[in-house]
Formats: C-alpha cells, structure tokens, sequence
C-alpha cells in the first residue's frame, strides 16, 4: 500500500512538475524561411495566390488534389480521405494567408506567403511562414520545439521551388 501511494504521489508530482516548466513555452509559434527571387512581385504573387500552380511549386504538390470551395480552386487536399486541406483565407497586394479546412482541421495552424520588394528593382523577398497556436497540454508545448526541424526543410524546399520556377519563368519571357 505504501509503495502505491508513493508511486501515485511521485507520478502526480512530475505531472505537476512537467506541466509547469510547459509553461514557460510559447502559446503562439513561427516557423519562418525568406529567400531573395529575381523576379517581379507580380510574377510571384501569381504563383503563391493561384492554387492551379502550386502543383509546380508546393512540395508534394505534384500528387496532391486541388481544393474546390463553390467551384472555385482555394487550396490543396492534404488528405482525400478525411476532406483536409488548405485553404486560401486572404489575399492582398503582397500576403497571402492559407488554413487548415476539413473534418480533422483544428484551426490552430495558419500560413502564409510575403512577397515583398527588395533594394534591387529586380528582385524580391520571398517569406513563407507558419504560425501554430498552442494549447497548454504538456505534450503541445514540448512537442513544438521538434516544430523548426519538421516543418523548416519543407519550407526550404518549397521556396527553392518557387524560387527555380519564378526565375526560369523570368529568364524564358527575356
């Protein structure tokens, strides 16, 4: 009886414990890469705000299905079988914002696309970025600081694409 109560107290503790130094991790994260593109801003816009060309660009994209909401491409269907996707939520002169949608989505993860100019006329910054907003579950909070080793090759490799294909776009019309 004793060792039970001891192995219930000891486990209450460092639930407690655990849960506290959680604490002291961010609610809301950024995941954020940026790349110089030469090329024009509309170029690239036209890119990032049409879910038709994602295909050439988005990481995976490739294989996956095209999001249709009233018609209309919006996003891409990460899953077929669970209706989760991303969709376009805003799109101004230079951002562009993208959600999750679907049966499984949570709404706790949003990103989005800078397109901003640069000193050199023929150039432009490129960000793509993910923001997450944590719960104040343990296992969130400590499972986000694996966030920048998951998702930051993905975002690499996309802008690398993006990058490729607004320049090869550029150098073809010249």
């Amino acid at each position: 009886m004793r060792v039970i109560k001891l192995a219930i107290l000891s486990f209450i503790f460092l639930f407690l414990l655990v849960t506290t130094i959680s604490l002291f991790i961010p609610s809301h994260i950024r995941i954020s890469r940026a790349t110089d593109i030469n090329s024009t801003k509309q170029e690239v816009m036209g890119l990032i705000a049409d879910p038709l060309k994602w295909k050439e660009w988005y990481p995976g994209g490739d294989s996956l299905n095209i999001l249709y909401i009233e018609g209309k491409p919006r996003g891409i269907l990460l899953d077929s079988s669970s209706s989760l996707g991303l969709s376009i939520l805003n799109i101004n002169d230079s951002v562009v914002t993208v959600g999750e949608v679907g049966k499984t989505a949570t709404q706790r993860m949003e990103m989005g696309w800078k397109v901003l100019s640069s000193t050199n006329e023929s150039t432009v910054i490129a960000q793509w970025y993910m923001d997450f907003k944590l719960r104040w579950y343990p296992w969130e909070k400590f499972k986000s600081l694996f966030f920048e080793n998951i998702y930051g090759a993905h975002l690499e490799r996309g802008l690398a694409n993006l990058k490729e294909l607004s320049e090869e776009r550029r150098s073809s019309i010249n």
